[in-house]
């Protein structure tokens, strides 16, 4: 009988939290965030979003998600998943296909890197 005394593989994940800004007030936000949550892929999983005021009747779309580093590119997935001129019709950039009313601007407010145990 062998018994195996080799380390537990590590897997690193990121957390990341990112604001989705509208241009006024008369956005449909929870269109907004059904449009965010459409993006799906293997190794992102959606957190808690919730809206937060941000002046004059206008509230952002604050939304957290946890991914996979070695199973989401994050370069690659804002590249082609938030930028409308990839001919990406899904998820984010699909929110740009609204028009130029419905997103002003997308951040991402907080990154922090995590390593867990398989």
């Amino acid at each position: 009988m062998t018994i195996s005394l080799a380390e537990p593989a590590l897997i690193a994940k990121s957390s990341i939290v990112l604001d989705v800004k509208p241009w006024d007030d008369e956005t449909d936000m929870v269109e907004m965030e059904r449009l965010v949550r459409s993006i799906e892929m293997d190794g992102l999983l959606w957190g808690k979003g919730q809206l937060v005021e941000i002046g004059y009747g206008i509230k952002k779309l604050q939304i957290g998600c946890v991914v996979e580093d070695e199973k989401v590119c994050l370069i690659y997935w804002s590249l082609t998943r938030l930028t409308p001129q990839f001919g990406e019709t899904s998820g984010v950039a699909g929110i740009y296909r609204h028009g130029d009313d419905f997103l002003n601007n997308l951040q991402c407010s907080s990154f922090r890197l995590f390593r867990l145990t398989e």
